[in-house]
């Protein structure tokens, strides 16, 4: 699947990096956010002073946990973009994460 960013994890649990599709190149953070319930995000996914999404912790079937994103705006059209958080590949730094797009049906 091919990645549409890049992030690095931050010493303080957050996320900071690029978000780049053909058409959209935008710096994005993923903030920690306080959950009052499970359902609730563990990160929102902001672009400048945008909220465009949302991640959650999952665990894979191997057992590693993994963050699953979830992003919207007007530029993606009535589609939200599904992307999974990552270790990159080749990477000696284990604080560096790609987005790897996640098409839906």
């Amino acid at each position: 699947m091919p990645a549409i960013g890049h992030v690095t994890r931050k010493p303080d649990g957050t996320y900071e990096g690029r978000l780049a599709t053909m058409t959209i190149r935008q710096n994005i953070l993923f903030a920690k956010k306080q959950k009052t319930t499970e359902a609730q995000p563990d990160y929102l996914v902001i672009a400048g002073d945008v909220e465009i999404g949302a991640a959650w912790w999952r665990k894979s079937l191997s057992g590693n946990d993994y963050l699953s994103v979830s992003l919207a705006a007007p530029e993606f059209g009535n589609r939200t973009l599904y992307a999974n958080l990552g270790r990159a590949a080749g990477s000696q730094n284990e604080d560096d994460f790609v987005s790897i797009w996640n098409p839906q049906d």
